[in-house]
């Protein structure tokens, strides 16, 4: 017997499962840039794009042409999920809706591939894993850094301890902005096609600003946690991945919004340090200098760089025999010296370990190979939906610690601080009347 959920779906016991020789069937939510870039991969993958929902009627349109056959436009995703034959959905909407597509999706009987960062906030990361549990379904994370050899390879040196001893990792992303950034305040009316009051969603319904919309719509804390759950969950998550990790012990940030004056609210300078046991994890978000790490070796590729200095993003490793520099494009290992070793020019020096390096290409297409598969029931996805929320929460973390100033102790079981109840208060929000569902928070009630 079916029932009916707080979210006007119909929940399922038990979904079609699509065969290991089937074609998957998938509809996207949210067909923005990377909603659609997704959807490209799948098709080339093998799935079969049957549905497309956005707020913004124009782009569920967009993906719909490009995919042919039967895909179908709709501008509210709940009409989509209550489609039959659907085997999953990607959800790649503005972070404030990942919780609500994800939950009903799992809800509707439906496997989710879920851009990052995998939730708003670390109570609406735990409504989706705990959804994921409840009706049984996929939700993989779309960190493709979980997908990428390369990192696996970066993971067994550290723990063989190829490098030595690691007590300390820096992870950052840097780009210039000065001295425009997004740029001023875009108020107007809505263009047509959108539903601004389902954009807004559980976030406070204001005036329409196209700063608001479309790209630059991390700038604001209604939507988003900024640079450091955009970019930095990918970087946080391949720390965690790299070091066996789940969760810091304790959190402390510093920064502010120093030059940028334009409409967005986010520091343009965030440095948060996370304390693991046995190491000290700092994370930079610089948007006011591109140089980031520098110390770029001829012949290497590296990610996003604009110049011949920068290395923009990254994760180092810093052991006591060398230390390990890795980006979505590549590694390499710069050694220590060995000890008593002369300096140069004096004699040719002498290291530790040796060098290597490696570069490879970005592995989105591996990565949504392996969610098909997985839907498939032929192998594990890389990464489920609590390494997604535990990554995710990392971020949140840092913003938390940013925010109220306070050096934080987190409590990784019950997922709470510890008396620091000015802390607490920042693990969810107070979502806009009527649109409690949206936040997937009831699911824990």
């Amino acid at each position: 017997m079916k029932r009916r959920t707080a979210l006007g779906l119909t929940a399922v016991s038990a979904a079609r499962i699509a065969g290991a020789n089937e074609r998957v069937r998938i509809g996207v939510i949210g067909c923005g840039g990377r909603g659609r870039y997704v959807a490209r991969w799948m098709q080339e993958a093998g799935a079969q794009i049957a549905g497309a929902a956005d707020v913004y009627l124009p782009n569920a349109e967009r993906l719909k042409e490009e995919s042919g056959g039967d895909c179908a436009a709709y501008q509210d995703f709940r009409r989509l999920l209550e489609r039959t034959g659907l085997d999953a959905v990607v959800v790649a909407t503005p972070d404030h809706w990942h919780a609500g597509a994800a939950v009903a999706a799992c809800a509707a009987g439906k496997h989710v591939y879920l851009e990052k960062p995998f939730a708003y906030s670390i109570r609406e990361g735990r409504a989706i894993v705990e959804a994921a549990r409840r009706w049984s379904r996929i939700v993989q994370p779309g960190m493709q850094h979980r997908s990428a050899e390369h990192f696996r390879e970066c993971e067994a040196m550290i723990r063989d301890g190829i490098i030595g001893k690691v007590h300390f990792v820096r992870a950052w992303n840097w780009v210039n902005m000065t001295p425009r950034g997004i740029g001023p305040s875009a108020p107007g009316e809505p263009p047509p096609g959108l539903d601004w009051d389902m954009y807004c969603g559980p976030a406070p319904l204001v005036p329409f600003d196209r700063r608001r919309f479309l790209s630059t719509y991390r700038w604001f804390r209604d939507y988003s946690g900024g640079y450091i759950t955009d970019f930095g969950t990918h970087r946080l998550d391949t720390a965690h991945q790299i070091m066996r990790v789940d969760a810091p012990l304790r959190i402390s940030a510093a920064g502010s919004r120093f030059a940028l004056q334009d409409a967005g609210e986010m520091p343009d300078v965030l440095i948060v340090t996370y304390e693991y046991p046995g190491f000290v994890l700092q994370y930079e978000g610089i948007n006011l200098n591109g140089l980031g790490l520098g110390l770029r070796s001829p012949g290497m590729q590296y990610y996003n760089a604009r110049g011949p200095l920068d290395r923009p993003n990254g994760i180092a490793f810093y052991g006591t025999e060398g230390t390990l520099l890795a980006d979505r494009v590549g590694y390499e290992i710069l050694p220590e010296l060995a000890p008593g070793a002369p300096s140069p020019p004096a004699a040719p020096p002498k290291f530790r370990i040796e060098r290597r390096s490696r570069n490879v290409r970005d592995v989105t297409p591996e990565h949504a190979q392996a969610f098909l598969d997985a839907v498939r029931g032929l192998r594990q996805p890389p990464a489920d939906a609590e390494a997604g929320h535990r990554s995710t929460a990392v971020a949140h973390l840092g913003n938390i610690a940013f925010r109220t100033g306070l050096k934080l102790r987190w409590d990784a079981r019950r997922e709470d601080f510890a008396g620091q109840p000015e802390a607490s208060r920042w693990l969810s929000r107070k979502p806009r009347r009527g649109w409690e569902w949206a936040t997937g928070e009831p699911l824990l009630r």
